[in-house]
């Protein structure tokens, strides 16, 4: 009697904030641990329930998912209708996380969603659509071609439409996608665009695909949020990966993203780390699907507790364990600072980032230090300790371009199956040919601590 009290209290707390939120989604807010609602939840759903088109403007980790969500599972509550959502987003891994809190939300009434994004069958994803599930999530490449291709599948009927992460989506490669997307939708519909940050291009949309919106903006400039720590460190560029093996070692049992700005970056210091036993483990957009997901599984479950990424994995990624975020190559469009670093100290948890700032990146970083309006402390090195670890991480560097070699080689030759060199485990057997690197005991096959902090 007492819980069904508390838990009837609890939902009456939700309904009193979110005004016209049924009960039973209140209840499912609840059983995922969502205490009370977030800033931009607090503005966007009691509009988007009056029945209007949303902006909704949040700083990265704020809750702009259920900001938008809620309102869509009320109304499919009251009308129930096969494919009465579009969820467009800019990556793979954006749209099945948007999935997950969908299906998590919406598991009491039965909400069927579809992902329709590339690097999977189009013969799978079209008999998923021939089902006609409620809300379909998707990249617009592959949208397009199901529209164009799938016989039977329509969005004549659809009754919203969102725009997450709208303004990368926008960028160069997807905007004559949206524009073909948004000839085949009906007009009499509802829009939400969701966005960390605004752009010339979003407001253009706003123009072609909105009718009166409400602006919510919860934070009027390019903002982080405040329990985020922020840190620059002033490196020579050649010994970028000796100081980057040395925070690790200083961190030693967090967890990390390590944005890089090429693929190949990536790969290359994800098979450098793997060589001095810290599990690393990379992700970026020459992987195959499975790959990519299988990487973000991994890290997400902790079994690895470094991912190196691109962009790919800046977007609106929720991986709550995230201690911090190192910019081992400072992002060129100052933006994307805002959405990398938000990757951590998401949800009012407190996180850590570390941007690297070589000669070549004076400019490049004072321009993200005016975007967000404040100056940024120097992380404090200790340049001694650093430089005793420059023999062993050159001859793990030496070892990681050996092994980018082979695996170059190996995609040139004709597939005989479907090998794992995008998860570099196969490092592990260089490994034990760098000094050290093992730990001594070769305890740093699987989680690596024991060789961490024996590069010290």
């Amino acid at each position: 009697l007492c819980h069904k009290y508390f838990l009837s209290c609890k939902v009456a707390l939700f309904l009193s904030i979110w005004q016209g939120v049924t009960e039973v989604l209140c209840e499912a807010c609840d059983q995922l641990g969502w205490k009370s609602p977030t800033k931009i939840q607090i503005e966007a759903i009691p509009v988007a329930l009056q029945g209007k088109d949303v902006i909704g403007l949040a700083e990265t980790g704020s809750g702009k998912t259920g900001a938008f969500a809620l309102p869509i599972l009320q109304s499919l509550l009251a009308s129930p209708q096969r494919l009465h959502t579009l969820v467009l987003t800019p990556t793979r891994e954006l749209a099945f996380q948007i999935s997950e809190q969908f299906e998590a939300l919406g598991s009491s009434i039965g909400v069927k969603c579809a992902v329709i994004v590339g690097g999977i069958d189009m013969m799978s994803q079209s008999l998923v659509l021939a089902k006609k599930p409620h809300i379909v999530i998707a990249t617009p490449g592959r949208l397009i071609d199901h529209l164009e291709n799938t016989k039977g599948f329509s969005l004549r009927a659809l009754k919203f439409l969102v725009m997450d992460e709208a303004d990368r989506i926008l960028n160069m490669d997807f905007e004559t996608e949206v524009d073909k997307i948004l000839k085949v939708i009906p007009r009499e519909r509802r829009t939400f665009l969701f966005s960390a940050t605004m752009t010339k291009k979003v407001q253009k949309l706003q123009r072609a695909a909105l009718k009166d919106p409400v602006k919510c903006a919860v934070s009027t400039k390019y903002s982080t949020v405040d329990k985020l720590q922020q840190y620059y460190i002033f490196i020579p560029s050649k010994y970028k990966d000796c100081y980057l093996v040395s925070i690790l070692n200083e961190l030693a049992g967090n967890s990390f993203i390590i944005f890089c700005s090429t693929c190949n970056n990536a790969q290359r210091v994800a098979l450098l780390l793997r060589n001095l036993g810290i599990t690393a483990i990379p992700l970026h957009g020459q992987m195959s699907q499975n790959k990519r997901l299988g990487a973000l599984n991994k890290f997400k479950s902790k079994s690895r507790s470094v991912l190196l990424a691109t962009d790919v994995a800046s977007r609106g990624l929720d991986i709550p364990h995230v201690d911090c975020v190192i910019n081992y190559d400072i992002p060129t469009h100052s933006k994307d600072y805002i959405h990398r670093v938000g990757r951590t100290a998401r949800a009012g948890r407190s996180g850590k980032s570390i941007t690297f700032v070589t000669q070549y990146d004076v400019e490049l970083f004072q321009r993200i230090e005016t975007l967000i309006g404040k100056k940024l402390p120097a992380f404090p090195t200790q340049e001694e300790e650093v430089m005793m670890l420059v023999e062993r991480v050159s001859e793990a560097q030496r070892f990681a371009r050996l092994e980018m070699k082979e695996q170059g080689e190996k995609r040139k030759r004709p597939k005989g199956g479907d090998g794992d060199e995008d998860d570099t485990e196969q490092s592990s057997g260089v490994r034990k040919k760098v000094k050290g690197g093992s730990g001594g005991g070769g305890g740093g096959k699987k989680r690596g601590g024991g060789a961490w902090r024996g590069g010290r």
